[in-house]
């Protein structure tokens, strides 16, 4: 197992360290709830022990409060890591990765090639373009439908979270169903329609790398703001690069350069730059390679 693997493991386990929740099928009443960890982890998961920023930004923007703290972590998350929450930090992300590991037999068994992900390539500028759907996720049932229904009744619900969350679904919906009796028997036609849509998911992923992340987390879009600026992540070095573009025709996202809004700043783009021109870089300076 590769590091970067290791640490999104550590992150998953850490994130989620209330084990006993998972055997009581409740979820857990952390202290640490009060705190947002960067990457996309359900609050209602029966081990997780602090909040997700994402339900965290709905519940405020549901209950009619302006999520100062919210915005101030996504902002102080951004600026240090931009998209190296998803690389490295993200859960959900480390998951859909493991399916593609799993799906790559089945894809050369099935004899489906990967397509051609140069530059003009009728694919590829679909799969682009199709990443600016997480733009509307953010901005429709993340940010609005919550605060419509909140002027137009008085209260509201984070709808994403509610409604749409795969990483909810896998994460606290089925864990809770499965160990808790009472919770099983009041399952509704949302979890089901919830769970249907965590298999597609899961099936998607088998075939194709991230493809949450790519193109529907919220969460990942409010981290692409950031990726020009971050301050730990994937560098080059202009002095040494030569454009040759084996980075971006490496890479399994929908890049167009090394840390434009889709680069995860995983770093797989290092060890293939012929010229060493890409490094793991944090406040300007170089980091030792994972």
């Amino acid at each position: 197992m590769d590091k970067r693997k290791v640490i999104q493991l550590i992150s998953a386990v850490v994130y989620n360290a209330d084990f006993r929740g998972f055997f009581k099928g409740t979820v857990s009443k952390s202290y640490g709830k009060n705190v947002c960890v960067p990457g996309l982890n359900c609050y209602s998961c029966p081990g997780a022990v602090s909040s997700c920023p994402l339900g965290a930004l709905q519940n405020y923007i549901a209950s009619g409060k302006f999520p100062f703290f919210v915005t101030g972590f996504l902002l102080l998350a951004g600026v240090l890591l931009g998209r190296t929450v998803c690389g490295f930090l993200c859960p959900f992300g480390l998951v859909q990765e493991l399916l593609e590991k799993c799906g790559c037999g089945l894809k050369r068994l099935l004899k489906i090639q990967p397509y051609d992900k140069k530059k003009g390539t009728v694919l590829s500028e679909i799969s682009r373009k199709a990443t600016l759907f997480k733009y509307t996720v953010l901005l429709v049932p993340v940010t609005i439908l919550p605060l419509f229904l909140f002027y137009k009744n008085g209260y509201s619900l984070p709808f994403f979270c509610a409604w749409l969350c795969p990483a909810g679904t896998l994460e606290a919906g089925i864990p809770l169903v499965l160990a808790n009796e009472a919770i099983r028997e009041s399952v509704t036609a949302v979890f089901t329609r919830k769970v249907l849509l965590l298999a597609g998911f899961v099936v998607w992923a088998f075939f194709v790398y991230r493809p949450f992340c790519r193109y529907v987390c919220p969460l990942g879009a409010v981290y692409s703001f950031f990726n020009k600026i971050a301050l730990a992540g994937v560098t080059v070095d202009g002095k040494k690069c030569i454009d040759c573009g084996k980075c971006t025709a490496f890479c399994k996202m929908d890049v167009r350069a090394v840390n434009d809004r889709e680069c995860i700043r995983c770093g797989d783009c290092i060890p293939v730059c012929p010229v060493g021109a890409i490094s793991f870089a944090a406040f300007g300076k170089e980091m030792k390679k994972l």
